[in-house]
């Protein structure tokens, strides 16, 4: 009896669990690279048919070379105990990077993944919608699932070895020779369309993140080096009767493409058109993305010298002014100040519990109001306060204004940009514009009422987005192929009357070179201008105030 129940059990399971097919692991290889190059690389397949337009027979033959090094680079984790997790891992990050690569446009390279690392929980959730674990379940888990349960052949140790180092070899001997088919033309494509090469899934995301551990351990026993210790203040600052209240605002996001200040169709400026600023039109960011841009425009470095590793081992702006006795804080909005503020005191404003400003778990950049001034009432010293704005920061423009400034409509209310029309996104993004022009002119209202303080305020955004332009959305591409929309940023400058005579300077002077061509490159020597902070780090011909002040203060 019990035997007879064994063998119907036995046969159910059978019937419902067929059993495992046996296969071997480089059959499983070739099977799960084949599948990758098909079905996770739509933006690698049109650009390579754009590129050898005419000359298809080339592009092939450069498939087959990615196929054969896929393959002998799968083949180093050809053992039983490794090859399985290697492959559902494989399977599932191009999962991810192709769906961000389709269709966002993002080129995933070291620097993506720096961002991504640096990212927080808040930021991150917005860019896991419905459409993103979908594919990541089909396209992903699901053939990893398959990974899991095909049944690999067994071969002894040593086999397994031989087979693997021969299959590594010779699928090397294939790459480069078929490269040298056309050796020419495949490394003018390497060197001149990178953005086809790191189209490549999981190509570009495993070499981006080797890259970027690679970037991260060779300074990880960096000692910092100090930067500006015999900076002091001048004599236009240590005579002012008052103290003195500059204001840092650091954009997120902004483009300045849709700023109307600097033409835009729309009014997307209509209360700072009304402020007695220094708008500068032609900006250029040191990135396209914050985790570069916000440390670069604190360093001395411009574009072309920052580098990750000049970041981290050197002081920056905030340490200079605070070797010359400045009061110096950071409040953030955002992602925080990756590494920037790490020796002054700062704050964090986007965890607040405020029904106002912080109705859906994150907070507008309204919240700064009520505490700046408050803290304005509290200055007894100079001070150097740092805002860092949630601004524009997207997939969620939505989210980033209140509904009473919603005046662009129909406005995209969804992180899932293929649910709205261009026109939509880019009705939200001008909303996070207007939002960001209402916060700056009130923050200028509340300086120039501070009898008590000598005020000015400097904003400058950190990067720019691409609304859908060319297919790409967000930011973050590569500097080399970026558009101008992620690097031109908007810049202002005010000064109460007060501050602009006790420091001499000329607005009128500042207001001419507002059509000349800056970058952030000027930040780090302009403000310890204006501040008349007198060392030898900063440069006079990058201060963009060194010509417009009546006295040089030293």
């Amino acid at each position: 009896m019990m035997t007879n129940v064994a063998n119907f059990i036995s046969a159910k399971k059978k019937w419902f669990m067929p059993g495992r097919i046996r296969v071997s692991p480089t059959v499983l290889i070739f099977g799960t690279v084949i599948f990758i190059l098909m079905f996770y690389n739509n933006t690698f397949w049109a650009k390579g048919y754009e590129i050898f337009s005419g000359h298809i027979s080339q592009f092939y033959i450069l498939v087959l070379a990615v196929l054969s090094l896929m393959v002998a680079a799968f083949s180093i984790f050809g053992s039983r105990k490794t090859l399985q997790p290697f492959l559902a891992f494989i399977l599932i990050l191009s999962s991810v990077s192709s769906y961000y690569m389709d269709n966002l446009g993002v080129i995933i390279n070291r620097d993506m993944v720096q961002n991504v690392v640096s990212t927080t929980v808040a930021e991150s959730k917005h860019l896991i919608t419905f459409d993103f674990v979908f594919q990541v379940l089909v396209w992903g888990i699901l053939p990893a699932i398959v990974v899991f349960w095909v049944k690999l052949s067994t071969k002894t140790f040593w086999r397994t070895v031989f087979v693997n180092t021969g299959l590594f070899l010779l699928c090397l001997v294939l790459t480069v020779g078929l490269l040298l088919t056309n050796f020419k033309t495949y490394s003018s494509v390497a060197r001149e369309r990178k953005d086809f090469m790191g189209s490549h899934q999981p190509g570009a995301a495993l070499v981006g993140t080797i890259r970027y551990a690679k970037m991260v351990l060779q300074t990880r026993d960096i000692v910092i080096a100090p930067l500006g210790m015999d900076a002091k203040k001048g004599t236009l600052l240590t005579s002012a009767k008052k103290p003195v209240l500059s204001l840092l605002v650091i954009g997120e996001t902004a483009r300045s493409q849709n700023h109307s200040l600097n033409g835009y169709a729309r009014e997307t400026n209509p209360e700072l058109a009304k402020q007695p600023i220094i708008n500068f039109k032609d900006v250029n960011s040191c990135g396209t993305a914050t985790a570069i841009s916000l440390p670069c425009m604190f360093s001395k470095f411009d574009r072309q010298s920052y580098s990750y590793k000049n970041g981290v081992s050197n002081e920056n702006m905030l340490d200079v002014l605070r070797y010359a006795g400045m009061n110096v804080e950071w409040w953030d909005n955002n992602t925080g100040d990756k590494g920037i503020a790490a020796r002054i005191k700062s704050r964090k404003f986007n965890n607040i519990s405020n029904a106002e400003f912080c109705s859906n778990g994150e907070c507008n950049d309204g919240i700064f109001q009520q505490y700046i001034e408050e803290f304005a009432k509290t200055i007894t010293e100079d001070t150097v306060l740092v805002l860092h704005l949630i601004g524009s920061h997207g997939p969620t423009y939505y989210l980033r204004y209140p509904d009473e400034f919603e005046k662009f409509k129909p406005a995209c209310r969804t992180a899932e940009f293929k649910n709205c029309t261009p026109e939509q996104i880019t009705n939200s993004y001008d909303n996070t514009i207007l939002y960001t022009d209402h916060i700056l002119a009130q923050t200028i209202d509340l300086l120039s009422k501070q009898d008590n303080l000598l005020t000015s305020l400097v904003y400058i955004s950190d990067h720019g987005e691409s609304l859908g332009e060319n297919g790409l959305y967000l930011h973050g591409a590569p500097y080399f192929m970026a558009p101008e929309t992620q690097t031109k940023v908007p810049m202002i400058v005010w000064m109460s009357p007060e501050y602009q005579k006790q420091f001499g300077i000329d607005q009128s002077c500042i207001a001419k070179q507002g059509d000349q061509t800056i970058s952030h490159a000027n930040l780090f020597h302009s403000m310890l201008g204006m501040l008349d902070i007198q060392t030898d780090v900063r440069k006079e011909k990058l201060d963009i105030f060194s010509k417009c002040k009546a006295q040089n203060g030293s």
